[in-house]
């Protein structure tokens, strides 16, 4: 039997791919934009944080810090929410499997949210307690 070496729904690469991708990832921010409250939330919430950060911070490394711990959180709800619409798809009825898929991607974002709350404490009362 002879296998394909790739999936036909698979681009074969080049600048068009890259073009593409871009155009992808665009209309999946926009999705998520228009589709998740929580992404949303997590937006607002990043425009305020982002230039705090550069004020808070003493330095390159805090400033960075500060940054990748918002935007981490970002990613890691697009993640979820790409899990949560997948899941969605194959059944909107109960499954312990799908059920179990959804509640990991929250733990994961639940996680973020705690590493980042802890380092902008930590950094907040480094700053102006300590």
């Amino acid at each position: 039997m002879n296998h394909p070496t790739h999936s036909s729904y698979k681009s074969r690469g080049g600048i068009k791919r890259v073009f593409n991708a871009f155009g992808y990832s665009i209309k999946g921010l926009r999705a998520a934009l228009k589709h998740e409250a929580a992404f949303r939330q997590e937006c607002a919430l990043a425009l305020v944080l982002f230039p705090s950060a550069f004020w808070l911070g003493r330095n390159a490394v805090e400033i960075f810090l500060l940054c990748f711990t918002i935007f981490l959180v970002l990613v890691v709800e697009l993640i979820n929410s790409a899990i949560e619409a997948l899941a969605d798809a194959i059944s909107v009825e109960h499954h312990p499997l799908l059920g179990r898929a959804k509640d990991t991607g929250s733990a994961a974002v639940l996680l973020c949210l705690l590493l980042t709350g802890a380092w902008w404490g930590y950094v907040l009362l480094d700053r102006f307690v300590l």
